[in-house]
């Protein structure tokens, strides 16, 4: 879409179809009982139905101009790629999944991803950890934690507290907040030249310390190419993410022991009932619930090097179902399931939400974006305190966004999106620094802040984290 169809897009009325969301069969509780219903076209929404008014550009507490944000919303940033931490460490590149946790005295503890893609042992960029305490010595991603004062918008301590991974996409927060779980989104390994394999996911304990975590795998959830977590609460189970093109599945993994996931389980792939190797990508309609089952993995860390069926390949025998790069996914209490983002999925490509009911066992697909001035290429997600979603979008295409208003000289506009439990999908944040994803949005525990990342490049400054804070109880978030 050119950037004058998407400045059309904007001003249409809200009558205009878009996205569609359905209370189907009484699954979603909050949603409207009209069922698929047009929501309407992508803006600001209106106050109470979901969104906040128009975006404008806003300056930062440095007076630079980073976001786009509705009126009575403001922001400050910090963590910018090359600054330097307490640990005497310079801040690495590729911000990306991040969760938040109660830290100490009212203070609020990030854990934050970084999808540092450079070759084995690039030391520029990198997440600088002690070498004893790296999982590969040639490893470049891993994990910075900063604690941060919420009440008065500044950094109290930043630190490097895992290191020695590869492309640490995304993740989730650990069964009962234990912490954060980092994610690998890669297969390599040692014929590549790094000096372990890699296609796993760490735990990061949520300690505001400042220490640095034991860099010890969970070879058990799999090797492949990781992308996010959610743990049921209930359960204990971890359900997670593969982002490897158009035949991406989602899996399951059953601990035995919920809070020590390195003592082993069972995983297992999503499959469609009486429909092998179901195709979710494309002529799906929004609400329509498929019951699932699930195939077991028999061999979940195969030996890659040595020949070994790959993860991806054994569910597939099983009948496993077909995603297009599933990404982001979000526990959400009102459901008891879990929101879920196939970031290529759809008739035309920008994106799907699909919702898992864990309970009934059963898929739904909650969203689907009509074209890229709704939504384009959703990545992380998460759900607000209030029950909205949010989902950041990941380098949007020329094809599909193209400019915005309140972004001149950028092709490529990348926003949070939000969309309401009726539907209604609107913008939350435009990047108007640059053409860099969004990445990792999470609310404080207070829910007062919304802590997001401009991921950026090796540039210094180009990557940064926000903490965006105003009037959320005007609308869906």
């Amino acid at each position: 879409m050119s950037t004058l169809d998407r400045r059309s897009f904007l001003a249409r009325s809200a009558a205009a179809a878009g996205a569609t969301a359905l209370a189907a069969g009484g699954l979603f509780q909050t949603l409207s009982a009209a069922g698929a219903t047009p929501a309407p076209a992508l803006g600001g929404g209106r106050r109470g139905r979901g969104g906040y008014g128009p975006v404008s550009r806003k300056r930062d507490q440095n007076g630079d101009e980073i976001l786009a944000l509705p009126d009575g919303f403001e922001y400050v940033t910090f963590s910018r790629t090359g600054a330097p931490m307490s640990d005497g460490t310079p801040t690495p590149r590729a911000h990306d999944g991040m969760a938040a946790f109660r830290g100490p005295r009212g203070t609020t503890l990030l854990i934050r991803n970084h999808e540092v893609r450079t070759a084995p042992g690039t030391v520029a960029g990198s997440v600088q950890v002690p070498e004893h305490r790296r999982y590969d010595p040639v490893g470049v991603g891993g994990t910075v934690s900063v604690l941060f004062d919420t009440r008065r918008g500044r950094v109290v301590r930043d630190w490097a507290s895992f290191g020695g991974s590869f492309t640490n996409c995304a993740g989730g927060v650990a069964y009962r907040d234990a912490g954060w779980i980092t994610c690998e989104e890669t297969i390599a390994g040692p014929d590549d030249g790094w000096g372990r394999k890699h296609g796993y996911i760490f735990l990061v304990p949520a300690d505001a310390r400042g220490g640095v975590a034991t860099p010890l795998p969970v070879t058990a959830t799999g090797r492949f190419s990781h992308e996010a977590v959610a743990v049921d609460p209930r359960t204990g189970y971890v359900y997670l993410t593969e982002d490897d093109g158009n035949d991406s599945g989602f899996y399951r993994f059953r601990p035995r022991d919920p809070g020590r996931l390195h003592r082993g389980g069972r995983l297992e792939q999503l499959a469609v009932r009486g429909r092998d190797r179901y195709d979710t990508i494309t002529g799906q309609r929004v609400g329509r619930r498929l019951p699932v089952r699930w195939v077991p993995i028999d061999d979940p860390d195969p030996d890659l090097e040595g020949g070994a069926t790959p993860v991806p390949l054994q569910g597939a025998a099983g009948g496993a179902a077909a995603f297009n790069r599933l990404e982001g996914i979000w526990y959400d209490r009102s459901t008891q399931g879990f929101f879920f983002v196939s970031t290529s999925g759809g008739d035309a490509g920008f994106g799907q939400v699909w919702h898992y009911d864990p309970r009934r066992e059963t898929l739904t697909l909650f969203f689907e974006s009509p074209g890229g001035s709704v939504l384009d290429s959703p990545d992380n997600l998460t759900v607000s305190p209030r029950g909205g979603l949010i989902l950041a979008e990941d380098n949007a295409s020329a094809a599909g966004g193209g400019g915005h208003p309140a972004a001149p000289g950028i092709e490529d506009v990348n926003r949070l999106v939000g969309v309401s439990r009726h539907g209604e999908a609107f913008e939350l944040a435009v990047n108007v620094m640059s053409d860099s994803e969004f990445a990792g949005p999470t609310f404080s525990p207070d829910g007062r802040t919304l802590f997001a990342n401009i991921q950026g490049g090796a540039e210094p400054g180009s990557g940064l984290t926000v903490a965006i804070t105003g009037p959320w109880h005007r609308g869906a978030l």
